[in-house]
């Protein structure tokens, strides 16, 4: 390359250098240790969420709600975690993340509390939407290992802090059925409420100080809007925000409903026995972690669209729960592992478009997760006392269904970025600051190495 070759790409590298700094402004070492309790941290707080799912038929009974309505505590939930997904996760691209945090885990241990000594089905219902709407710190979490995490990387950080998702749903379902059976549903949600005060202390001992946001100095409102316009801006958002919508309602319409046949005759199994459930289901917390490690690969696509086949090639073996639940547990194994898979591929593209914003393109996203885990609920319970367990397997496969054939149609060809998430944010600056005739392929890949 000539001097002046040299000289006229040196602003375009400066810039290169600009946009990688701010897309990563908080990054720094991210120990193993800090990992670790990252995905404990989301384990609970996404547990605080899934606890009602076993203890339905129990709440119903205590506090006089009709078997056809108690599918609306999920539902509520749901209702909650979104509001706080649109108002509360873009505030960690604005406040310091480790303030916004150990707040959101205090206020949520006092909602716990709520739920746990309801004296009636209103103030039960009011105690939900708050557990949903502090449950959100869920993303905020995320947001900040993958802002913290080199960009190589990111995948593989998001997948591990994600598998204490996946861990935390499917033994929250266990823990609820096991601790209901000694000592109630309220003792589920008291216990629950003492662990997160504990690791609201855990979390502002341990999470890095006086962290720099992206957006800083800017107002709420220009925040919130800033958050809409990714979704009109970033085609990858919005496709993935479309699979968020319908795994995550084909995933709770399984899960909202499959307690109703299994505490009813001739089954009657105990919840503790149909919280084991969740255990099979544990697979699901590998393919976090692997599908982090192909999304970083450049292998997305084909992730992608090998786990919406097993998703739905899983509600063949769940549709036979009256002649086998060893057969039941096949399909648990098939819909976890997919689902899951998806999800942590779908957050480590996303975050990948645009690394200075990952606190508002991860609460975008997650609107659609929650928006089709509560159309799942009540849609299952409601298919249920309609034509019993059939009609959830027939609903939760179409749902699938529908999701292969928008991976097939639309979303199969489009390009997807690979290795190094900030690649992309380099091309485009490097592209912007480079003069018409300067423009090649070779330099830019020059520009990239030397990044």
């Amino acid at each position: 390359m000539t001097n002046r070759t040299m000289a006229e790409a040196r602003p375009a590298q400066e810039a290169a250098k600009d946009a990688n700094k701010a897309g990563n402004a908080t990054t720094g070492p991210l120990s193993p240790a800090i990992v670790v309790l990252f995905a404990v941290a989301c384990g609970l707080s996404v547990a605080n969420i899934y606890f009602a799912q076993p203890l339905l038929d129990t709440m119903a009974q205590d506090l006089s709600i009709t078997p056809a309505v108690i599918g609306g505590v999920v539902t509520l939930t749901q209702v909650g975690y979104a509001f706080g997904l649109i108002l509360i996760v873009p505030l960690g691209d604005l406040w310091d993340r480790r303030k916004l945090i150990v707040g959101q885990t205090v206020l949520s241990a006092a909602a716990l509390a709520v739920v746990g000594t309801a004296p009636n089905a209103a103030v039960l219902l009011f105690g939900m939407v708050l557990v949903g709407l502090l449950a959100v710190v869920i993303q905020v979490l995320v947001a900040y290992a993958a802002t913290l995490a080199a960009p190589a990387a990111r995948g593989r950080t998001i997948g591990t802090v994600t598998s204490g998702v996946v861990s935390g749903i499917l033994l929250a379902r266990f823990a609820a059925g096991a601790l209901a059976d000694l000592g109630g549903w309220r003792v589920v949600y008291l216990t629950s409420a003492a662990l997160t005060l504990v690791l609201a202390a855990l979390l502002a001992r341990a999470l890095p100080r006086h962290q720099p946001q992206a957006m800083t100095g800017s107002s709420y409102a220009r925040l919130l809007r800033s958050t809409v316009a990714l979704l009109v801006e970033e085609p990858v958002l919005r496709e993935r925000a479309v699979f968020a919508l319908l795994i995550f309602a084909s995933f709770s319409a399984f899960w909202s409903s499959v307690v109703l046949p299994l505490a009813s005759p001739p089954l009657s199994l105990s919840h503790t026995t149909i919280g084991m459930l969740g255990i099979a289901g544990l697979a699901g917390a590998l393919a976090a972690r692997n599908s982090g490690r192909l999304a970083d690969r450049g292998w997305a696509q084909r992730t992608t669209g090998l786990s919406l086949m097993l998703m739905l090639a899983g509600w063949i073996p769940i549709a036979c729960l009256d002649s086998s639940l060893w057969l039941v547990l096949a399909g648990v194994v098939m819909i976890d592992f997919a689902v899951q898979a998806v999800h942590v591929t779908n957050q480590s593209l996303i975050v990948a478009t645009r690394p200075d914003a990952p606190s508002r393109l991860i609460g975008a996203y997650m609107v659609f997760y929650s928006i089709g885990s509560g159309l799942g609920a009540i849609g299952s319970t409601m298919a249920y006392a309609a034509t019993g367990w059939i009609g959830v397997c027939v609903l939760g496969a179409a749902i699938s269904a529908c999701a292969l054939l928008y991976w097939v149609v639309v979303v199969s060809r489009t390009p997807v970025p690979a290795g190094e998430a900030v690649q992309p944010v380099i091309a485009s600056a490097a592209k912007q600051s480079i003069p018409p005739h300067m423009r090649n392929d070779g330099l830019l890949r020059r520009l990239r190495s030397s990044q």
